[in-house]
């Protein structure tokens, strides 16, 4: 099973689909909590849906599932939180939530986890890509940045 991660900030629309469409992902899998965001004007869920199977050919589909609550987030970026301590909430809602067994694998293999940052690193996309590797057997996880 292969996991992509994508961010969409400092990407023109250029790079972005034309990084996606070389991947060979399937689906975007959209993991944002507010997938109406003006960050990126091709980015807003209607316009992305739309975008992605006319230039790439792939599917979208929104997980809310895997997006950290508003109290987590603001604490994180609002109220400039740490990042250890967004990651330690946020795992921990992971495991509450127990994505592992609420996901459908077919859904995330070949899929492409979306968010907004444009590094994974202090991103819960790789978070995500990550705790369901601990839980699932033979899992890549590939980050197209």
């Amino acid at each position: 099973m292969k996991i992509f991660t994508i961010g969409f900030t400092k990407k023109n629309a250029e790079q972005f689909f034309e990084t996606l469409k070389k991947s060979g992902v399937k689906r975007v899998i959209d993991i944002r909590l507010n997938n109406i965001s003006q960050l990126a004007g091709f980015a807003k869920k209607k316009d992305l849906a739309y975008f992605l199977a006319e230039i790439c050919g792939i599917a979208y589909v929104h997980e809310p599932l895997l997006a950290p609550t508003r109290e987590i987030l603001d604490a994180f970026k609002k109220n400039r939180g740490s990042w250890q301590t967004f990651e330690e909430k946020f795992l921990r809602l992971m495991a509450e939530r127990k994505v592992e067994t609420q996901l459908a694998r077919d859904l995330i293999d070949s899929g492409c986890l979306l968010c907004s940052e444009d590094q994974p690193l202090h991103c819960h996309r790789r978070l995500v890509a990550e705790y369901l590797k601990s839980h699932w057997i033979d899992v890549e996880i590939q980050h197209l940045d």
